[in-house]
């Protein structure tokens, strides 16, 4: 599965920790996420992640091509609800596309913890048919 983090300023400790805690779990998919999240990420486990711009310089819409592109299966992005962002439109942005798509997100520490329990039990095995069958590819 494909998977991206994200995390605001002021929650990427409770990122690394979060994926830290779960290292087990994610080293057998492949992870994406956005600059100074990632770097975090990888200082404090073994994971390799691809990383993207920071969030304000654009990281936020890359990630959200491979939604549009239906080729992200899971976000967990960490959120600063009492911090305004300056590139809100862009968060917005990839929440909708989401959306649109059916991926699951999670926006707090919570929900990330009830997905990842879910990848564990296998629950997004649907995701995989979604990639047998995308659109355009032969079956």
């Amino acid at each position: 599965m494909n998977i991206a983090f994200i995390a605001h300023d002021r929650k990427k400790e409770e990122m690394v920790n979060f994926v830290t805690a779960y290292e087990h779990v994610f080293k057998d998919h492949t992870l994406y996420s956005t600059g100074t999240t990632g770097a975090r990420i990888m200082e404090k486990t073994e994971l390799s992640i691809h990383r993207f711009m920071s969030g304000p310089l654009g990281g936020d819409q890359q990630i959200g091509a491979l939604v549009a592109q239906n080729e992200m299966d899971l976000i967990i992005f960490l959120r600063d609800p009492l911090m305004a962002q300056p590139h809100e439109p862009d968060i917005i942005a990839l929440l909708r596309l989401c959306d649109v798509q059916g991926i699951p997100v999670a926006t707090n520490i919570a929900t990330g913890e009830l997905l990842v329990k879910a990848l564990q039990r296998g629950d997004f095995a649907w995701r995989e048919l979604v990639h047998k069958y995308k659109p355009g590819d032969p079956a």
